[in-house]
């Protein structure tokens, strides 16, 4: 597992790499002075390789950071990372700390460039979703100083600290409660694949362990907007329409599994009787669904205050060293309404 430098990076780093002057370097980053389109071209590569970020804070401040902590997620188009923030925020309450958040829209790009921006402020900590990101995104994060911890997954090699649960066992997990009930005939419906990778390795997950009992998924659907109820009332309709002996469908989350509740509902479909329903994430706001939804609950609002903890940490003059850095949460799966309970 990779460390961040003790030492930031400098301009004397990224001169020593391409073989130019501080002064150049300096020019060529702050997009002033005249500098050869060849040279420019090599201080930027120079200092993407290395994972260099230009300090935007001014004159005496130059030496010392902000009470800010970066944090990167990639939506808040549902509510599963707002009650991240929500821990994240309990947790730096009463201290010096301050949340400020970057979206990504699951776009590796753009997480580069937010992470850019956000380092150039120099943070006292970065707080960023996932464990796969682009080279560049990857060696800022290694080489920004500062502590640095991926949330949410746990399948994969962090950069310093990780919390989060394992996404690929959560699949598992779910596979052999549907298995225990009965069902055969199973159908699931994902969103944001491939590049929600958390989403990915929940598939991954589930369809191992059915294969493991000689099962495979018989029709899955994709789509890559957001979690709508909308689009999951379609994405069910459409699916059954095409495989209308499904008794089983896993969504990827909770709020296409609860427009697919509301589809089946309102075609006086027997749940669970006839079909069976799971999805992901334990939101609360869809307790007020007419049946309870099986779900996983993915521990985010804990994830948020345990990540937060250990950036506060970090920033003591005297940290714990005994202080876990590499933190897998038990995510609860319930089986609701919506997942047949056998008579024993």
């Amino acid at each position: 597992m990779a460390t961040p430098h003790k030492r930031p990076l400098t301009l004397r780093d990224v001169s020593e790499a391409c073989g130019v002057s501080e002064m150049t370097v300096s020019r060529v980053l702050r997009k002033s002075g005249d500098v050869s389109e060849a040279t420019r071209v090599r201080v930027l590569a120079a200092a993407k390789e290395l994972g260099y970020v230009p300090n935007q804070i001014a004159g005496s401040l130059a030496s010392q950071r902000v009470n800010l902590v970066a944090v990167i997620i990639p939506s808040l188009g549902n509510m599963v990372f707002p009650e991240v923030l929500n821990g994240i925020n309990l947790a730096f309450d009463d201290t010096p700390l301050q949340a400020v958040v970057g979206v990504t829209d699951y776009l590796p790009e753009k997480e580069e460039r937010v992470l850019y921006e956000m380092l150039s402020w120099r943070p006292s900590g970065v707080i960023i979703a996932g464990l796969e990101h682009s080279d560049a995104t990857r060696a800022m994060l290694i080489n920004s100083g500062i502590p640095v911890v991926e949330i949410m997954d746990v399948d994969g090699n962090p950069v310093d600290a990780m919390v989060g649960i394992s996404h690929r066992q959560a699949g598992r997990d779910m596979a052999k409660a549907i298995l225990r009930e009965g069902y055969e005939r199973i159908g699931f419906l994902g969103t944001k694949m491939p590049l929600d990778h958390r989403a990915r390795k929940r598939f991954e997950g589930f369809t191992e362990a059915l294969a493991k009992e000689g099962i495979e998924i018989e029709d899955r659907a994709f789509y890559s907007g957001s979690s709508a109820l909308l689009k999951g009332r379609e994405m069910t309709r459409d699916i059954l329409e095409r495989s209308p002996d499904l008794d089983f469908l896993y969504f990827s989350n909770d709020m296409i599994g609860a427009g697919g509740l509301l589809h089946l509902l309102e075609a006086d479909v027997d749940i669970p009787g006839k079909i069976g329903l799971a999805g992901f994430n334990g939101v609360e706001l869809l307790k007020g669904l007419p049946r309870q939804l099986a779900t996983t609950d993915a521990c985010r609002k804990e994830i948020g205050m345990a990540a937060a903890r250990i950036i506060l940490n970090d920033c003591e003059p005297e940290p714990d060293t005994e202080a876990s850095r590499l933190i897998t949460m038990k995510p609860t799966l319930s089986l609701g309404d919506t997942l047949r309970r056998r008579r024993r």
